[in-house]
């Protein structure tokens, strides 16, 4: 990561952990700057992954973890039919919109996590071949985990714009601070 991260004060581990997560979503956010669409929707290799969808899946990621904490109803469930779509951009759907969305999400779950009473506070994962039967996991797992699936996808999403058009990760940070590469 070519940025470095601060707790907001000393000993915050909420803070240190909203800053991480942040960190990450800054990384797949600065893969697509200065982007049109069009360039954000190719496949420069043989993976299916574009960096448009990679920003819409990791969006629809937070949402979904963010719903599961909450014990609420995830408005954009996906299903084994609607799995793959997860991945592009459908529709009238732009990598401005979906970047919004993302914005909404993340405030979202940065005001979550601030309000919970504290982070060892557990919610019920969902019944899944891939999680322990009647298993819980907490608020600070929560935010791990974002932390991790951001930062796997925004590696991805380096290898992708460095084969669209050379940037690297730091020539983008440099450009989002408006500083010469």
């Amino acid at each position: 990561m070519p940025t470095h991260v601060n707790a907001e004060a000393h000993g915050d581990e909420r803070g240190a952990l909203l800053n991480f997560v942040e960190a990450q979503r800054g990384g797949l956010r600065r893969s697509v700057l200065g982007l049109t669409d069009e360039q954000a929707a190719r496949k420069p290799s043989a993976s299916e992954l574009s960096l448009s969808g990679l920003v819409k899946h990791v969006a629809e990621v937070e949402l979904n973890w963010l719903r599961m904490a909450q014990q609420r109803p995830n408005e954009r469930q996906r299903t084994e039919e609607t799995w793959s779509e997860g991945f592009v951009l459908t529709g009238a759907e732009t990598v401005a919109g979906v970047l919004a969305f993302w914005d909404q999400v993340a405030q979202e779950t940065d005001e979550f996590i601030r309000k919970v009473p504290s982070l060892d506070d557990t919610f019920p994962l969902p019944p899944a071949p891939w999680f322990p039967k009647d298993g819980a996991v907490s608020m600070r797992w929560l935010m791990l985990h974002l932390v991790e699936e951001m930062a796997r996808h925004a590696g991805h999403a380096d290898i992708i714009r460095e084969s669209l058009d050379g940037r690297t990760a730091f020539e983008l940070v440099d450009e989002e601070r408006g500083q010469a590469g």
